[in-house]
């Protein structure tokens, strides 16, 4: 349909094809606009975005830490340089927590452990998104991006301090939004996803049976991360051009659900079957 025909856009963080990111980019250019791909150096080396450049038009690929201004600096004036003006539309896909990896109880935290998974899971959005307005990098009512999850509202025991990093990617959304949106009509949204299986999300203690939870809670189903993806493609696109500050919910109807008639006839068969027993 040629939505995003004439943009350009940076896409953080796609590792391998289970990525959002991966997807996303996939989607945006399917839809006619043209990329600069970045990660962090040793996530690079982990991943395969060089196969993903080659699908997506032989986009230039420029590494940078996203905690670092000097790296956001030299990313967001290579992707100028590149493009010979100025970006559309940012995708912020960054996330890790050492204590969540390490199987730290959420009353238990490393607190330097803390402190990187907030500057990497969320400062790094607050941080692109004051280099950009620095360097006058997006162009009038351009539009970033960030993946959030419902966590940041609701307690997930096993989602440690994930669930705090991603409430400040969601405040630091709204507050920037609100100046960036005053100074150059640049939008900034974080979407709010349904578990997704990607290389992050399942190293989640109890991943794959909250993923079977969600979907019986979710009218819809859980939402796919390629339906993710064209989701992004409309919030780049011109089609939503008042969208912003928002947190948008994007996981079948999960967010307003209080119980499913599906788990309450599990928890009636267990029931059932524990008086039997």
């Amino acid at each position: 349909m040629n939505l995003l025909k004439g943009k350009k856009g940076i896409v953080f963080g796609a590792l391998n094809d289970m990525s959002i990111a991966w997807k996303t980019a996939e989607a945006c250019h399917a839809q006619g606009a043209e990329l600069v791909l970045t990660n962090a150096p040793v996530a690079m080396r982990m991943g395969a975005i060089q196969e993903l450049a080659k699908k997506c038009g032989d986009a230039p690929i420029i590494p940078a830490d996203a905690t670092s201004v000097e790296d956001l600096e030299a990313l967001f004036e290579g992707a100028m340089e590149h493009f010979g003006g100025k970006i559309d539309f940012v995708l912020h896909s960054i996330g890790m927590s050492p204590n969540v990896r390490k199987g730290k109880h959420y009353t238990d935290l490393k607190y330097p452990w803390l402190q990187q998974t907030l500057d990497v899971s969320a400062i790094s959005l607050h941080k692109t998104l004051q280099v950009a307005m620095k360097l006058d990098a997006i162009n009038q009512w351009g539009s970033v991006v960030g993946l959030s999850y419902i966590a940041a509202q609701r307690t997930f025991p096993d989602y440690g301090d994930m669930a705090d990093a991603k409430s400040l990617l969601e405040s630091i959304a709204r507050s920037f939004g609100y100046h960036y949106g005053t100074a150059k009509q640049v939008r900034v949204n974080t979407i709010s996803q349904s578990p997704t299986v990607t290389t992050a999300g399942s190293g989640v203690k109890g991943f794959d049976e909250f993923v079977a939870y969600a979907e019986s809670m979710s009218p819809l189903g859980n939402a796919s991360g390629e339906a993710c993806a064209d989701y992004c493609v409309s919030l780049f696109s011109d089609l939503t051009r008042y969208v912003t500050m928002q947190n948008l919910f994007h996981d079948g109807g999960f967010s307003n659900t209080g119980v499913s008639m599906e788990v309450i006839s599990k928890f009636a068969k267990d029931s059932a079957d524990g008086t039997e027993a």
